[in-house]
Formats: C-alpha cells, structure tokens, sequence
C-alpha cells in the first residue's frame, strides 16, 4: 500500500480499516461489514468496491472477502490459506489434503504451492489472492479420517496424519511416485512417527484395494507383526493380482496380491 492509496482513502474507508484491523479480521462477509457501519448509511456498495479497487478487500466469493490491512506490504502479513476453503464449504463437507497436508506433516521438505480441497461437489481449479487452489470432488466413502484444527480461532478441517500416509500413496505424483510415497510411509512407521493402529485402520477403509495392498506391503516391510496387520491383508484376500508399474513380471507376493519387481524388493 503506497502512500497515494492512503491519502486517498475517505474518511469512512479509513474507519473501516481501522476496525478491521483492530479487531484483527483476516475474512470479511457483506453482513460484517455492515455492522462496522452506521444502521442508516446508504452506500455500503459504493464503499466496498472502492476498497476493492484499492485491494483492501479481495473477493473470495459473493459477499465474502479477504482484508488486506494497510502494513501488510511491510510486515509481509496475508491470510491463511488454510481459512479460504471453509467458506465455499459452510456445510463442513470437505477436507484440506493431499499435497498441502504432505508439507504440513513434514513428509517432504519440498514446498508445494496448490492447497487442495477434497470434497462431495466441486471439481475446479481457481486462484484467489494469488493463492492456487484445486477442489478435488471425491466419493462419500472417502470423507473419513479427518480432524479439525484451529487457525487464528476458526475451525478448518483436515485429514489426520493417518489419513494423510493413505492420501500419500493413493496421490503419490507430487513426491515422485509410488516408491518414494513407500519409503515415507515406511520411514514414519519405523520412527514411530504415526499411530500404526489408526493407520492401519485407515487403510482398510479405503475403498481403492491397490492403496490398501501396497501399503500392507509397505507395513509388512517394517517389521509390523503378523497379527497387527491381519485385518488389512484380509481386506485384500481373494482379489486379482497386481503391479505397482507397467511390468507384469516380478515376485508374487501371495499375501498381498502383488507382483513386485526389482525397483520394489
């Protein structure tokens, strides 16, 4: 924000500002704002697209916008994209996963730039305050394992650790593959990093049988004892074998319906 932009603002638009910034909001709905101006002021339209003009407001959708307060330029401030998604989704029916989730539960030092939003009715991609976000439409039976969080006093909803080591080898192309997504979930199993207990059950509910047979195999591989991982192999019994590639040829692992091949063993 230059110093033109603030000696342009009326004296209502910085009045605005400044109880937005006092009260610390990140985002803004039509109704809030409203409340921050008198009950017989007539020119709340006029005065919200100034503030957009002067990208003080940034919409997010209709009525609902992200604050930008006037040291934000020097103090480097933004919003958390973390508290974007919960607006398309006041009915709670999504989950911030995939590679986001990967960075925040430090499976990769690598930085992913898209927050992705699974959830039961929107397929698109979009960006809003130059943030990228892709909502990802999944099936019913893949909105379990999720835990709510709170980010600066508002709750956001994402997938569990647990939850996330599935994502991880079900979504592994951001890590590179499903060889590198194994050696995580075999590093964070070894080091007692998760609760293999709560993973385990997370994968048996799963309804992809692929996820489920390579993540059995990536357990087993640790050392997990027979017993613990029964329920998972026998959610797998029975089914067609399969290659984690395009070679068919390898080592059959009976207990996990599996073909590995040399770059698996």
């Amino acid at each position: 924000m230059n110093k033109n932009t603030i000696s342009a603002l009326s004296q209502k638009e910085a009045e605005m500002i400044a109880r937005l910034s006092y009260d610390e909001k990140d985002i803004v709905t039509a109704k809030e704002l409203d409340t921050y101006l008198p009950a017989d002021f007539q020119y709340r339209r006029k005065l919200v697209y100034s503030l957009k003009k002067k990208r003080i407001l940034i919409p997010i959708k209709n009525g609902v916008y992200i604050f930008v307060p006037l040291d934000a330029v020097t103090t480097g401030r933004r919003v958390s994209e973390l508290l974007i998604p919960p607006v398309f989704f006041p009915e709670k029916d999504y989950y911030i996963g995939y590679s986001t989730m990967f960075n925040y539960y430090n499976f990769t030092s690598q930085q992913f730039q898209t927050v992705y939003v699974l959830n039961q009715r929107i397929s698109r991609a979009r960006t809003i305050a130059g943030l990228s976000f892709k909502f990802t439409k999944i099936s019913h039976d893949r909105m379990y394992g999720l835990e709510k969080i709170s980010i600066k006093g508002k709750e956001v909803i994402v997938s569990s650790k647990e939850r996330t080591l599935v994502d991880l080898i079900y979504y592994n192309k951001p890590v590179g593959g499903i060889n590198a997504a194994m050696a995580i979930l075999e590093r964070f199993v070894k080091e007692e990093k998760c609760d293999i207990k709560k993973l385990i059950e997370s994968a048996i509910q799963f309804p992809v049988i692929k996820t489920r047979k390579c993540i059995g195999m990536s357990i087993e591989k640790t050392g997990v004892s027979r017993s613990l991982l029964k329920p998972l192999e026998k959610s797998v019994k029975n089914t067609s074998l399969i290659s984690f590639s395009s070679k068919r040829k390898g080592k059959i692992n009976e207990r996990w319906r599996v073909i590995v091949n040399d770059s698996q063993q």
